[in-house]
């Protein structure tokens, strides 16, 4: 230790250890992610959880936009599309929506992976698009861009609209719902909300 140290007290040098060891913590301390994907997805967890009020199952069957635009409600359809083996559009749907607030420099691994998985030939979750379609969006992969995946996202938004929406509104989750959200007693509402969250595979 040089002369200069030695001769200050032991309290000054303690002190300035501990300064020392604050302002390394602060700056190994990561700075908060303006998407972080963990929060995400416990906020999409925390709504298949959460059993849809009567007033949204009603916005439900006046449109499917409103079904798609709340995190419940697509927690609800994709339940109903499990039960048709269809739950792959959904995921589609979803992964594009993902996939347009990606940084600009992942948008082509991105964009790879949702091909290799959703539109290939034989890959495991293939959605169902004309040949057409599946080509451009091929083509559209080699300058990826937010709007490579417009085209194949928006038939699939359709075909869940004219198809399968016209099944989930007549199907017994619906029924079920609607009759869930009628007047009864608190009991039985608690019995609902236990009902629900096995159904969706909640804790």
């Amino acid at each position: 230790m040089c002369k200069g140290l030695a001769t200050l007290p032991a309290t000054c040098l303690k002190g300035a250890k501990d300064i020392k060891h604050k302002i390394s913590f602060l700056l190994q301390k990561p700075e908060p992610q303006a998407a972080d994907p963990k929060q995400a997805k416990e906020k999409a967890d925390a709504a298949t959880k959460r059993a849809p009020t009567a007033a949204e199952v009603e916005k439900w069957k006046e449109s499917f936009c409103h079904v798609m635009k709340t995190e419940v409600g697509r927690s609800v359809f994709t339940t109903f599309l499990k039960s048709e083996f269809s739950e792959e559009n959904m995921d589609f749907w979803v992964a594009c929506e993902d996939y347009k607030k990606a940084s600009t420099s992942k948008m082509a691994i991105k964009a790879k992976q949702i091909y290799q998985q959703y539109l290939e030939a034989d890959s495991p979750k293939e959605v169902n698009l004309d040949a057409v379609t599946r080509e451009d969006t091929r083509q559209n992969l080699q300058n990826a861009c937010p709007s490579c995946f417009d085209q194949a996202q928006k038939m699939i938004y359709n075909l869940m609209e004219k198809d399968s929406y016209r099944r989930f509104l007549k199907s017994k989750l619906i029924l079920d719902l609607s009759q869930r959200n009628e007047p009864n007693s608190r009991e039985k509402k608690e019995k609902d909300n236990s009902d629900w969250q096995v159904l969706t595979g909640g804790a």
